[in-house]
C-alpha cells in the first residue's frame, strides 16, 4: 500500500487549496478513504471519510460546507477541496485507507498554512 499526498502549501485566510491522495499497491476502490489533520501541538484527528461502496461521505463540523471529499476509483485518486480556508485549518493534512478488515495505510502527509 503506497499513499501520496500532494496540493499543500501557503494561502492567506478566505483562500482555496486542492489536496490529492495518489494510491497503488492495493485495490482503491474497496477501501474506506479519509482524510486526517494534524496541528501543532495536537493530536491528529479525523476530517472527513468516503465510504467505499456508495460514496457516502461525512466531515466533522467545522469545516461542513468548507470541504468536499471525492474520490475517482478509476485513476486511484483522492482529493479534499478546501474553501474558505481559515488559520485553524493549519495542519499536516493525512490520507488514509482502511480495509475491510480494519486495517490502516497512512499517507506521509502535506502541510497546509493558513496565514497572511
Amino acid at each position: 500500500v503506497h499513499l501520496v499526498e500532494s496540493g499543500g502549501g501557503l494561502v492567506q485566510p478566505g483562500g482555496s487549496l486542492t489536496l490529492s491522495c495518489a494510491a497503488s499497491g492495493f485495490a482503491f476502490s474497496r477501501y474506506q478513504m479519509s482524510w486526517y489533520r494534524q496541528a501543532p501541538g495536537k493530536e491528529r484527528g479525523l476530517v472527513a471519510f468516503i465510504t467505499s461502496d456508495d460514496g457516502h461521505t461525512y466531515y466533522i463540523p467545522p469545516v461542513k460546507g468548507r470541504f468536499t471529499i471525492s474520490r475517482d476509483n478509476e485513476k486511484n485518486t483522492l482529493s479534499l477541496q478546501m474553501n474558505s480556508l481559515r488559520s485553524d485549518d493549519t495542519a499536516v493534512y493525512y490520507c488514509k485507507a482502511r480495509s475491510s478488515e480494519g486495517y490502516d495505510y497512512w499517507g506521509q502527509g502535506t502541510q497546509v498554512t493558513v496565514s497572511s
